[in-house]
C-alpha cells in the first residue's frame, strides 16, 4: 500500500558559487543552473570555531530561470525553494551520482541599495497556490500542473 502523503522540499539561504548559466532544451524550454553555499559554524573541541561550507547544485525552469539570469550574480544571497532530484550518469565506465534541487521559487536577498530598493529584487511564486508550471522531471515534459487531488479515505 502506498503512503498517502510524502513531501520532497528544499529551503536554503545561501551565496550564488558562480553566475547563472542559462540554457535551453532541444525542445526550446529555458532552463538556468548554478550552485549556491551554505555554511555553518560551531566550536570544535578545543575552543575554536570551524566553519563548514556545503555545495548545492540547482535548476530552475522557464520565466524562474529568465528572471534568475537576470537579477542574480556571483556571491548574490539568495533563498532558494524547491525539492531533490537524483540522477546519474556513467563517465569511463564508472556510474556517478548527482543530487540537484529543482528549485520552484527564489527570493533575491541583496542588501537595499542607496535608493531604497532592493538590488536584485525578489522572484518568488505565491506559495498559497499551485505554480503555472510544474519543474519538469524530463524537460520534454513541460506541462502545466493539475490541480491535486486527495483522497478522502485517509485513514488518520
Amino acid at each position: 500500500m502506498a503512503s498517502a502523503f510524502s513531501l520532497n522540499r528544499v529551503e536554503l539561504i545561501g551565496n550564488l558559487g558562480q553566475d547563472p548559466e542559462m540554457k535551453t532544451t532541444p525542445q526550446g524550454v529555458s532552463y538556468c543552473t548554478f550552485s549556491v553555499a551554505t555554511t555553518e559554524s560551531y566550536k570544535g573541541q578545543d575552543g575554536n570555531w570551524i566553519e563548514n561550507t556545503d555545495w548545492h547544485n540547482v535548476t530552475l525552469w522557464d520565466r524562474l530561470a529568465e528572471r534568475a539570469a537576470k537579477n542574480l550574480k556571483k556571491g548574490s544571497k539568495v533563498y532558494i525553494e524547491g525539492r531533490l532530484k537524483h540522477r546519474s550518469y556513467e563517465k569511463d565506465g564508472v556510474t556517478r551520482y548527482i543530487t540537484d534541487i529543482r528549485a520552484d521559487n527564489f527570493i533575491s536577498m541583496a542588501a537595499k541599495s542607496e535608493s531604497g530598493d532592493y538590488s536584485g529584487g525578489g522572484y518568488n511564486q505565491p506559495t498559497s497556490a499551485a505554480p503555472a508550471y510544474q519543474t519538469p522531471q524530463n524537460p520534454s515534459s513541460f506541462a502545466p500542473v493539475e490541480s491535486a487531488e486527495f483522497d478522502d479515505d485517509v485513514p488518520f
